[in-house]
């Protein structure tokens, strides 16, 4: 691999991990997206040219056969155990919400630069596009709901469905497609408001915030999951 490490950094998803603490069940993978991408399906998952990561070059030379066999073998295993483990939670609960946290740049011209409008780039984008959205709707209204009503920085936080993202990763389609009527995994994008995209430095008080706020939507959602019957 052949990108420098700050330019890998930047486009990776650091200390979302802390924005789950509160959550019952957690997996935090501390594995490159440059390596192998989890969110991307299995023929997608290596990025072998630029085209495939934001213009960047991550390899110097075609990767081996030996990494090219070892990062599927991953994407492979974590699958495997994801479905084991929602499996369980299925065979115990009978529904569940998975929340899919990820985050995203807004400062992409530079750290001086002025940042991607608002309309555009709004704190928090839900997705949703694999999921069948009538039926899950009891569930992803009132999780979006239970955050609008929270503040950041004293101001109305910016929650929206589909703009920025749509949702359309491999992880919430893998649900979808295994758990259709048991499942609902919601895409959640953070724009990096919690840190400076740019040097990778924290703000903690905002990553705590937003735990915050994810850990309210816990018993929110486990009502709604109750509700449905």
């Amino acid at each position: 691999m052949c990108l420098p490490d700050p330019e890998r950094l930047r486009e990776e998803d650091p200390f979302t991990e802390h924005f789950i603490a509160d959550f019952p069940t957690q997996i935090i993978v501390h594995r490159s997206r440059f390596q192998v991408d989890l969110n991307r399906a299995r023929e997608a998952a290596i990025y072998l040219s630029p085209e495939q990561s934001w213009g960047l070059k991550v390899w110097g030379q075609p990767p081996s056969e030996d990494v090219v066999t070892e990062a599927l073998a991953f994407h492979d295993a974590y699958y495997a155990e994801l479905k084991r483990v929602l499996s369980a939670i299925e065979n115990r609960h009978g529904r569940f919400v998975l929340i899919d946290v990820h985050s995203y740049n807004h400062r992409r011209a530079g750290p001086e630069a002025v940042p991607a409008a608002q309309e555009e780039a709004p704190d928090i984008n839900i997705g949703t596009f694999s999921m069948d959205r009538k039926r899950w709707a009891p569930i992803v209204d009132s999780f979006i709901e239970t955050l609008r009503g929270h503040t950041l920085d004293g101001e109305p936080i910016d929650i929206r469905e589909n703009v920025s993202f749509q949702g359309k990763g491999e992880q919430t389609r893998f649900v979808h497609a295994n758990f259709p009527g048991s499942g609902c995994a919601i895409a959640v994008e953070f724009k990096k408001v919690f840190m400076d995209e740019w040097s990778g430095e924290p703000d903690r008080a905002t990553i705590d915030r937003l735990r915050s706020m994810l850990a309210s939507t816990v018993p929110v959602l486990e009502a709604a999951l109750r509700g449905m019957g």
